[in-house]
């Protein structure tokens, strides 16, 4: 396998360890099951948030999925180590998206499931860090968009129909035997409060209305809640969010009970002004979207305010939120960063993309990741990927030359 990374920073073990046995002495007595899970050494040393056949580990343990559609070549970029890991071809693939561990490749023919090998347990007050083995998980049928938690991954058709999947047959390696929910639905199924949310067509004169299911498919009390011209979807602490023809519509969960909430953009847009598409740090909980070709949408869900960035031609754009840049990356292939509180520039790199770069592309091309330290930019002509520092002026930290070209590019172990 051919890589090299060029870093401009290094990281010490020391600290690592030092964490590592801070999570351990942490985690001490708070779980008081104490069944020996099949291969472990005794009950009472199994430890909590244990994970048959993972390793633990001191750190979120972050990695790169990446595929090129043409030759099918894909390969996980191991963050941690800087090695890259080869995995069977998917060609034609037309998305990539993630739930932080698993990859979904999106072809006509189906949506493979490739199990990163890189996750995150959260429970509430401290996290647990694994890896494992990186393998398939199956295949999903023909245009599925896919989303899901840490229990289970609901896959929505073309046509509106979705069924829900057990997280746990996923991953043993098998996409299982789904549950189909009732109706149609427009847009993607989200699970969110170990529910399912869903726009369908119940609305006055057809407009998609918000629908409430339990896991088992039965429909619960929801919301007297529409979004016309449903696009875009994210879930962040704040709840839910559906990109609507006004705005955006906020659904919560408080002790079993879905309030749905409306944050307009204040004027009626043409759609092509519309924010159609999110994208954010995982469990931020500021969204970023095109606004047109050469402007991005900012919106606070916590502040409950939509703020329009006027920026250069837009390729990408992402932002790790709470105070941190805007960032985009502009169709001179530099790296931009606003202030998002007053959309004044704030940094830019030199040029780093090449090729011919285009506006409104969607996520067809150079996206930009985000997670709590790092930003990651993918250049898939020059082969490539960037490990930007923008919280030091856009500082290019590492670049991770490739033996294959990176034009879909998500970020797992979140």
């Amino acid at each position: 396998m051919s890589l090299s990374v060029r870093k401009n920073v290094t990281a010490g073990a020391p600290a690592a360890l030092v964490a590592l046995a801070l999570l351990t002495a942490g985690c001490a007595g708070q779980d008081d099951d104490t069944s020996s899970p099949k291969g472990s050494p005794t009950a009472s040393a199994t430890p909590h948030g244990y994970v048959e056949g993972a390793q633990e580990a001191a750190e979120q343990q972050s990695r790169l999925m990446l595929n090129d559609p043409v030759t099918g070549d894909t390969r996980i970029l191991d963050l941690i180590t800087g090695k890259t890991h080869e995995t069977s071809r998917t060609t034609g693939t037309t998305d990539l998206t993630t739930d932080g561990r698993f990859g979904y490749f999106r072809t006509e023919d189906g949506t493979r499931v490739l199990d990163g090998g890189a996750w995150t347990v959260d429970h509430g007050d401290h996290v647990h860090y694994y890896r494992a083995a990186i393998r398939d998980a199956g295949r999903f049928p023909a245009g599925a968009r896919v989303r899901g938690d840490a229990a289970v991954t609901a896959v929505t058709g073309e046509d509106g129909r979705a069924t829900v999947h057990r997280r746990a047959d996923l991953e043993e390696g098998r996409v299982g035997s789904p549950r189909t929910l009732p109706g149609t639905h427009a847009g993607a199924v989200v699970p969110y409060a170990e529910h399912l949310l869903t726009l369908t067509g119940e609305g006055k004169g057809g407009t998609p209305k918000l629908a409430v299911y339990d896991r088992a498919g039965g429909r619960v009390t929801s919301p007297d809640a529409t979004c016309e011209d449903p696009a875009g979807d994210a879930v962040t602490r704040r709840g839910v969010v559906f990109g609507c023809a006004d705005g955006a519509l906020l659904i919560r969960e408080d002790d079993g009970d879905f309030t749905a909430e409306r944050i307009p953009y204040g004027r009626d847009l043409p759609a092509g002004e519309r924010a159609s598409s999110f994208r954010h740090r995982a469990g931020s909980d500021t969204l970023t979207a095109p606004a047109g070709d050469r402007a991005v949408w900012v919106l606070d869900v916590t502040e409950r305010t939509w703020t329009r960035v006027e920026t250069g031609p837009v390729v990408a754009a992402n932002t790790a939120g709470e105070g941190s840049p805007l960032l985009v990356l502009e169709t001179d292939g530099a790296l931009h960063g606003y202030d998002t509180a007053t959309g004044e520039p704030a940094a830019r790199t030199e040029r780093l993309l090449t090729g011919n770069l285009r506006a409104g592309t969607g996520g067809r091309g150079p996206v930009i990741e985000v997670d709590r330290s790092r930003a990651y930019l993918n250049d898939p002509e020059g082969s490539r990927v960037y490990e930007i520092d923008y919280n030091d002026g856009l500082r290019v930290a590492r670049t991770f030359d490739l033996d294959m070209k990176p034009a879909l590019m998500v970020e797992t172990g979140r």
